[in-house]
C-alpha cells in the first residue's frame, strides 16, 4: 500500500507540475503574483510557476495597438459644435505599470483623449481647426504619452480621422467653395481673353512690322537695281562715246596719213549737208566753202584713183 501511494504522489506531482509549465510566445508578458503580492515579469520562454502559490495575474501583449475611438463632440473657440474622430497609436512597455498603474487602462486614455482634444480644439476657431491637423495631432500625442507613463504605455502617434462640423456650417462652406471656384474660374478666363487680345496685338504689330521692313527692302532692292542699271547705262553709253570718237580718230589718222585733210573734210561736210536736207529741211544754207563743189570732188576722185 505504501509503495501505491508513493506512485500517486509522484504521479500527482508530475501532473501538478506539468500543468504549472508555461511557454511565453514573443510579445507578450506574464505578471506572475507569488500569495497575492507582485513576483515576477515573465518574458518570452519557459517558465514553471508554483502550484497553489503562484498566480497568473495578467498576460499583456507587447505589439503596438490601434485605438479607434467614436467620435467626441467639441466645441470651437467661435462656438462652433462639432465632431472629432480620433486614433491613437499606442504600446505597452512596462507591463508592470500597465497592469497595477490604473484600471482599465484603454478606458482611460480613452477618457483622456477626449478631454485632451476638447482643451486644444476649444483654443481654435473653426478655420483654424480644419486646417491645423498637424498641430492637433502633435499636441495631442504629447499630452497623452505623458500622462500615459505612469501607466506603463507608450503613445506613438495621434491622428485626427474625420473632423464633422454640423450640416449649416458645411453646406454654408460649400457655398463658399463654390463661390470661391466661379471667381477663379472667371479670373482663369479674363486671363486668358486678355492674354489671347495680347497676343492677337502683338502679332498684328509684328505682322505691320514685317511689312514695313519688307516695303523698306523691296524700296531698297529697287533703288540699289536702279541704280545699278543706271551706272552700267552710263557706263554703255560712255564705252560707246569712246568707241565712237575713237573710230573717228582712226579715220581722221587714215585720211591725214593719205594727204587728203582738207577735201575729204569738205566732202564730210557735204555728207552732212545731204543728211540734214533729207527731206527734213525747207531752208538749206549753202556755205562759201562749196562754191568750188566740182573742184573738191574732182579732187576726192584723184585722191580715190591713188
Amino acid at each position: 500500500m505504501e509503495m501505491y501511494a508513493i506512485v500517486v504522489l509522484i504521479i500527482v506531482a508530475m501532473l501538478l507540475i506539468i500543468t504549472n509549465i508555461r511557454i511565453v510566445p514573443q510579445s507578450d508578458a506574464v505578471i506572475i503574483e507569488r500569495l497575492g503580492t507582485y513576483a515576477a515579469t515573465w518574458q518570452t520562454g519557459l517558465h514553471v510557476k508554483i502550484p497553489f502559490i503562484d498566480r497568473i495575474a495578467n498576460r499583456v501583449l507587447l505589439k503596438e495597438k490601434v485605438l479607434d475611438f467614436p467620435p467626441q463632440p467639441v466645441i470651437t473657440k467661435d462656438n462652433v459644435t462639432m465632431k472629432i474622430d480620433t486614433v491613437v497609436y499606442m504600446q505597452i512597455t512596462d507591463p508592470k505599470l500597465y497592469t497595477y498603474g490604473v484600471e482599465n487602462p484603454l478606458l482611460a486614455i480613452e477618457n483622456l483623449s477626449a478631454t485632451t482634444l476638447r482643451n486644444i480644439i476649444g483654443e481654435l476657431d473653426l478655420d483654424a481647426t480644419l486646417t491645423s491637423r498637424d498641430v492637433i495631432n502633435t499636441k495631442m500625442r504629447a499630452i497623452l504619452d505623458e500622462a500615459t507613463d505612469p501607466w506603463g504605455i507608450k503613445v506613438n502617434r495621434v491622428e485626427v480621422k474625420n473632423i464633422m462640423p454640423p450640416e449649416a456650417i458645411r453646406e454654408a462652406m460649400e457655398k463658399q467653395m463654390r463661390a470661391e471656384r466661379e471667381r477663379r474660374e472667371k479670373i482663369l478666363i479674363a486671363e486668358g481673353q486678355k492674354q489671347s487680345e495680347i497676343l492677337v496685338a502683338e502679332g498684328k504689330k509684328q505682322s505691320k512690322i514685317l511689312e514695313a521692313e519688307a516695303e523698306k527692302e523691296s524700296k531698297i532692292l529697287a533703288a540699289e537695281a536702279e541704280r545699278v542699271s543706271l551706272i552700267k547705262k552710263a557706263e554703255g553709253e560712255s564705252e560707246a562715246i569712246r568707241a565712237v570718237q575713237q573710230a573717228t580718230a582712226d579715220g581722221l589718222k587714215m585720211i591725214k596719213d593719205a594727204g587728203a585733210d582738207e577735201a575729204v573734210l569738205k566732202l564730210r561736210s557735204l555728207e552732212s549737208l545731204e543728211k540734214a536736207a533729207d527731206g527734213q529741211a525747207t531752208k538749206i544754207i549753202v556755205p562759201a566753202d562749196f562754191q568750188n563743189l566740182a573742184g573738191v570732188v574732182a579732187s576726192i576722185a584723184e585722191i580715190a584713183k591713188k
